[in-house]
């Protein structure tokens, strides 16, 4: 199969870069990004290690879980998870990282690339708290670019269209899921956990 393996052979492909496309990315954050992320609940973190091993992690929160400290840095709270922290690891070794934010409703996203550093002071992350839980950890990242994201693929998904969301009966139940990849647990076992989590774990 032909493929592409160099940057004049790609932009060959690919065409030229619109004027629009290329303008729009910002190097600080501006009241249009700014009220973006005070809508949004949810977002994608990009990282990747040392060796360029990548990961995508989803976070969300109530909309404005991220802060924005001012117009080039940004506090990403984090919460109870699985303690695999491998965002965590990667930043550790590269610094580097990509966002995605989503607002439901909205087909636009807003695209953030920047560094990140692990953030363990309760009195920074105290305005965090949820239910009188502050997080232990955070992610301060440096915005480095910033733009928005126009909607071709959102809309090509009908992500937030109610008549394309899946009857959830359609799937098997996480539980069932990793009963049956990790063969360590029964499948309601594994609900019974999962379940928990979700009802005492969430903050």
């Amino acid at each position: 199969m032909s493929g592409l393996s160099d940057h004049a052979a790609l932009r060959a492909h690919m065409g030229a870069i619109s004027a629009l496309a290329e303008r729009k990315v910002l190097h600080a954050l501006d009241r249009h990004c700014r009220a973006f992320i005070a809508l949004s609940p949810f977002l994608v973190l990009a990282s990747a290690d040392a060796a360029g091993q990548v990961d995508a992690s989803p976070r969300g929160d109530p909309p404005g879980f991220v802060q924005v400290l001012d117009d080039r840095t940004l506090l990403l709270p984090d919460r109870p998870g699985n303690n695999r922290v491998d965002s965590f690891a990667n930043i550790l070794d590269a610094p580097g990282v990509g966002l995605i934010f989503f607002v439901p409703g909205i087909d636009e996203t807003l695209r953030v690339n920047g560094t990140a550093r692990l953030l363990t002071d309760s009195d920074a992350l105290a305005g965090s708290s949820i239910g009188g839980r502050t997080p232990r950890t955070g992610l301060l990242i440096a915005v480095e670019d910033v733009f928005f994201h126009c909607a071709k693929a959102l809309r090509r998904a009908r992500l937030w269209d109610p008549a394309a969301q899946v009857e959830r009966s359609t799937f098997p139940s996480l539980g069932r899921i990793l009963a049956e990849q990790t063969q360590a647990f029964s499948a309601d076992d594994a609900e019974r956990r999962i379940e928990d989590a979700y009802r005492t774990r969430m903050y």
